[in-house]
């Protein structure tokens, strides 16, 4: 028996076999034919097995055709130039792929298990398919599938292979690490069906098809795209398409389409980008505020066209924003096309839209409001900033847990939306910033549980009986307006959280149902049905009805108009060790303080603490409502009332009478000492224990 030493090592020495195996280059059989010499005659060569050519360095244009079964691998350090179309198929021993149609009425083709590469072109080597004709692929095409052709053929492309192309064309399965390439305004189409598990680079000259109603196109691998023409992505009916690589522009023109059928989605992870480096192999961006920055003749302008799809740009696991750039560098159009189109960004993080989207044609995206509705997705960490005016018609939903920005609170970073359109709406469940530096935002129609923030110095006005979201409204700078009947009755709560935050409730004024606090200003009046807070400043009326409640903070409420009062008081606020003299409303205007909180009429007292206070509304300057000490105890009395615990809608003055003098104490005291000897009686009586002791 071996040790395990010994199998330890076998098993070693297996698992690198089979590593190299997956790793190395196929290997040339001891019988590959080489057909260089027939390839630099021009001959016709009928395959029988497996064939080499190698390319010398320079050009080689081959006129012949390749017919046959066996295997073609190009190597070499030049180009083979193919201008004539060839029919070339596998062995019938290697062949496996199963290619099947379904979908009945919407049909589409699946191909499982693919056959091993009929075609190899090794690294350094480049195959030419083409002479900018229609002719010059090499291919086989059993199959019938609707609509396109499928090249039973699969490719494996480790050095380049160049698409001369004007027709429409198939490649099969596409395997290796190396460049696929299409040259610029050939009009060529390239259907890139099924699954390929191409690692290498994709430099798309004219238009490719990854992706139609007749199938779908998966690219797991691919590390990038220079996109210099068309790239359109479809999908059948009911299926979800995912393209993760990045994309990459180098010239002005070119532009990403996406479709969708009903129940279909294209999920869109990378990065559309500009690329001013790295040539066709490798294209990358030097700077990445590049792809926010005009370029000369506009190279750096990206564009993509929704057609009445469904697009999800990023899946939740990234936060690079799918077109970085402005009006000035991207365009994004919304259209419609047997359905309205969908956005959703679907980020983990802060990302930035800085470009409008419309739905004009192609770059004159602003000629035509967008057809469409846009979803802020509610994964953890979305955070979407709009840094530029949106054009399209249609919804805007914030789910919960996500956040969008109108505004980026920076020069020349100001947002919106574009409310003139009768499908344009809000639908907030998460939370909606407000966020302009310098232009005016106008908005109405917003719905939901989310909240709102103000957050900018540019002023927001909501406007119309739309506004019934249910979250809470936040105002931390700049003015948040309410004009042609908007009001705030359904919002969770109102808060003005500094100085800097302005409220401006127009001539309607501003009736609060459920809570005001902060220490920011209203501008108007306010009726309170609800519950408002010291700190706030009114610059208008304070009307407090039956319903309504004040509560005291470290700051009164400070009210320049007239002051009517009823409803509650809280003073738990007050604190242990409350000054001599608590303003509870400052009323700076003129006018007497009409009315009393209930059950508190002029000269009521409360104990707060050890302090006895008198209310009046008459204190101050004359009309303040002002708490001033009556007395102050050593100890609290039993029946005080202690600051911690909250006074409301009641004045306890009853509980703070000292009349009755000292008797009751001693009376009390006398009481205590009787029921402590008897208790103690029993304590000793009791020593032994058993049943009854307790």
């Amino acid at each position: 028996m071996r040790s395990h030493t010994h199998k330890t090592a076998a098993a070693a020495g297996a698992l690198a076999t089979v590593a190299f195996l997956i790793t190395a280059p196929p290997a040339r059989a001891a019988d590959t034919r080489d057909i260089t010499a027939d390839v630099l005659a021009g001959r016709d060569v009928t395959l029988t097995g497996d064939t080499v050519v190698t390319v010398p360095s320079g050009t080689t244009t081959y006129d012949g055709v390749l017919r046959g079964e066996g295997t073609l691998t190009v190597r070499g350090t030049g180009t083979l130039v193919l201008t004539r179309s060839s029919d070339v198929q596998l062995p019938e021993s290697r062949r496996r792929q199963k290619v099947s149609v379904q979908g009945g009425d919407h049909p589409y083709v699946t191909t499982t298990d693919p056959d091993p590469p009929a075609i190899t072109v090794a690294r350094g080597a480049t195959l030419q398919y083409g002479n900018g004709g229609a002719t010059g692929l090499i291919g086989h095409f059993p199959y019938g599938t609707p609509q396109f052709a499928l090249n039973q053929d699969n490719i494996r492309v480790d050095g380049t292979l160049r698409l001369s192309l004007k027709s429409a064309y198939n490649l099969g399965t596409i395997s290796g690490s190396g460049l696929i390439t299409q040259p610029r305004f050939l009009w060529g189409t390239w259907d890139l069906s099924g699954t390929h598990p191409f690692s290498g680079v994709i430099d798309n000259g004219t238009q490719v098809n990854a992706g139609r109603p007749e199938f779908a196109t998966s690219l797991p691998n691919v590390r990038k795209v220079l996109n210099q023409g068309t790239w359109t992505v479809d999908t059948p009916l009911g299926q979800t398409v995912t393209q993760g690589m990045d994309f990459y522009q180098r010239e002005y023109g070119s532009d990403i389409n996406v479709q969708s059928r009903p129940g279909g989605e294209v999920i869109l992870t990378g990065q559309y980008s500009w690329s001013d480096r790295g040539g066709d192999t490798d294209p990358s961006l030097s700077d990445p505020s590049l792809n926010w920055t005009p370029a000369h003749r506009n190279v750096n302008k990206r564009g993509t066209n929704i057609k009445g799809a469904s697009v999800r740009w990023g899946d939740g696991t990234t936060h690079r924003i799918f077109m970085p750039g402005t009006a000035e560098t991207v365009y994004i159009n919304l259209l419609a096309a047997r359905s309205r189109s969908r956005l959703t960004f679907d980020y983990n993080g802060p990302v930035t839209l800085g470009a409008p989207i419309g739905g004009g044609r192609f770059h004159d995206t602003l000629s035509a409001p967008g057809a469409g509705d846009v979803v802020i997705a509610g994964t953890r960490g979305n955070e979407v900033t709009f840094a530029a005016v949106q054009y399209y018609d249609g919804s805007t939903t914030v789910e919960k847990g996500a956040v969008l920005r109108l505004g980026s609170g920076r020069k020349g970073g100001d947002g919106g939306l574009y409310t003139a359109g009768s499908l344009y709406r809000v639908v907030d469940h998460g939370s909606l910033v407000l966020d302009n530096a310098r232009k005016a935002l106008t908005l109405s129609r917003i719905s939901g549980s989310g909240s709102v923030t103000q957050t900018g110095t540019a002023t927001t006005t909501l406007t119309g009986s739309g506004v019934t979201y249910t979250g809470t409204t936040t105002v931390r700078k700049g003015t948040l307006a309410l004009r042609e009947g908007a009001n705030l009755r359904h919002s969770r709560a109102i808060r003005l959280t500094s100085p800097q935050a302005r409220l401006d409730a127009g001539t309607a004024g501003l009736r609060v149902t459920t809570s005001l606090s902060g220490t920011g200003t209203v501008k108007g009046s306010v009726t309170n049905d609800g519950v408002v807070a010291g700190g706030v400043t009114i610059s208008g009326n304070y009307t407090q009805s039956a319903r309504g409640e004040l509560v005291l903070r470290d700051k009164p409420l400070k009210v320049s108009g007239t002051v009517r009062l009823a409803g509650g008081l809280d003073l738990a606020a007050a604190g242990s060790a409350p000054a001599r003299e608590i303003t509870v409303l400052n009323h700076t205007g003129a006018a007497r303080t009409s009315g009393a909180f209930t059950g508190w009429k002029e000269g009521a007292e409360v104990r707060l603490a050890a302090t006895t206070y008198r209310i009046s509304y008459r204190g101050g300057d004359g009309n303040d409502v002002v708490l001033t000490a009556a007395t102050s105890h050593p100890s609290p009395a039993p029946r005080s009332t202690s600051a911690s615990a909250p006074v409301t809608t009641s004045a306890v003055g009853a509980a703070s009478d000292d009349r009755l003098g000292w008797w009751p104490y001693a009376l009390g005291l006398g009481l205590l000492g009787g029921l402590a000897i008897p208790a103690a009686r029993r304590r000793r009586g009791n020593r032994r224990g058993g049943r009854h002791a307790a």
